[in-house]
C-alpha cells in the first residue's frame, strides 16, 4: 500500500511528465496520442514506473522506444520541475498500458 507521500509524488509526477510529453517532446510523438495512465513510485523515492497509453496502437512499441531513448532528457526536465519538492529525481522506467487495447478487443468481439 502506497504512502500518501507516494500517492502525492506520483500525481505530481503524473502531471509533469504530461506536460513534458506534450510540450517538450511534441516531435517524437508527433501523429500519436500518449497518456500518462498511472505512476508508481517506490518508497524511498528513487525509482518511478510511468506507465503510458498509446494510440494508434500499432505505433506503441515504436514510440515507446523512441521515449525510452529519450528517458534521460525527459528526468533532465522533470528534475528542474520538482527540484523544490524531492532531494533526488527518482530514475524512470517505462511500460506500455494496454488496457484500452484489450477494452477496444473485447468490444469488437461483442459485436
Amino acid at each position: 500500500m502506497d504512502s500518501t507521500r507516494q500517492q502525492k509524488i506520483a500525481r505530481l509526477i503524473q502531471r509533469d511528465i504530461a506536460e513534458i510529453l506534450q510540450k517538450e517532446l511534441s516531435e517524437v510523438t508527433r501523429g500519436s496520442l500518449v497518456t500518462v495512465t498511472n505512476v508508481r513510485v517506490s518508497p524511498d523515492l528513487a525509482y518511478a514506473k510511468l506507465y503510458i497509453s498509446i494510440f494508434p496502437f500499432d505505433r506503441s512499441q515504436a514510440l515507446l522506444e523512441a521515449i525510452e531513448e529519450k528517458s534521460w532528457y525527459v528526468r533532465k526536465l522533470l528534475g528542474a520541475r520538482i527540484r523544490n519538492q524531492l532531494k533526488i529525481v527518482p530514475e524512470l522506467e517505462w511500460f506500455i498500458d494496454d488496457s484500452l487495447e484489450y477494452i477496444q478487443n473485447i468490444d469488437n468481439l461483442l459485436k
